[in-house]
């Protein structure tokens, strides 16, 4: 059964930047297409960023331009670097694959006020 740990959530100031990662055991990532998905308070989760087998990316517009998903196969670890945060963007974030395994992570915490 496959695990999924994020990582690298915190408290930041708007404008301000963090580096989430998510490191798979039990499955191995090369396979699939792999993206971040957040929920935020009272929201229903949402995809935010995708990167295919070949290192495609895609990604919500409102995300577009601040946020870049990446993925290291040999670590088996997804990557997803967030500049110029915003308040909005304050959720719990999560790791999957296209389409989703039926366990999640219990995620990582992004909060981005002053």
């Amino acid at each position: 059964q496959v695990q999924l740990v994020e990582s690298g959530g915190g408290l930041v100031q708007p404008g301000g930047s963090l580096r989430l990662s998510c490191q798979a055991s039990g499955s191995t990532i090369s396979m699939f297409a792999m993206a971040w998905y957040r929920q935020g308070p009272g929201k229903q989760r949402e995809l935010v960023a995708r990167v295919s087998t070949s290192s495609t990316t895609i990604y919500a517009d409102s995300v577009k331009g601040r946020f870049t998903i990446s993925r290291d196969n040999t670590k088996n670890t997804v990557y997803l670097q967030m500049d110029n945060l915003k308040p909005e963007d304050t959720a719990v974030y999560y790791c999957n694959r296209i389409p989703v395994w039926r366990s999640w992570g219990q995620g990582t915490q992004v909060t981005v006020s002053s």
